[in-house]
């Protein structure tokens, strides 16, 4: 069963309230089983990582996204009722896309991608729960 408190950060991943969604995920991962430890870490590195965006930081923004789609990979298709690949595949998206530009439009970016709709070529992942 998954946790009210797991289903939070999910809901403050989703919103993009991603400063919020580590607060919550660090107290899961500190906690967790051994096993699940690098899932909760994945997803709070990729939080982390969009909120580093959302702050114009394109290295942190860079760096810790790639952490998280690191330790996510181990939990594909999926775990704890979350999609994995499908969070991989929107997250390796922004971190290639991220990879392509100039770092100094950074600030350009993060603008398009808060705005961004759900059919934009790139835009923040998203945590979908089977």
């Amino acid at each position: 069963m998954i946790s009210e408190v797991f289903l939070q950060g999910i809901e403050q991943f989703n919103r993009r309230d991603f400063y919020a969604c580590h607060d919550t995920l660090e107290a899961i991962w500190i906690d967790a089983a051994e096993s699940d430890k690098r899932f909760y870490q994945g997803i709070l590195q990729v939080a982390v990582g969009c909120y580093h965006l959302t702050n114009h930081n394109w290295r942190g923004a860079v760096i810790l996204l790639g952490e998280g789609v690191r330790r996510l990979r181990d939990y594909q298709p999926d775990h704890e009722t979350i999609n994995v690949t499908q969070l991989l595949e929107e997250s390796q998206g922004l971190l290639k896309y991220l990879q392509q530009i100039d770092p100094e439009n950074v600030a350009e970016v993060a603008q398009t991608l808060q705005e961004a709709y759900d059919d934009s070529p790139y835009q923040f992942p998203h945590i979908v729960r089977l």
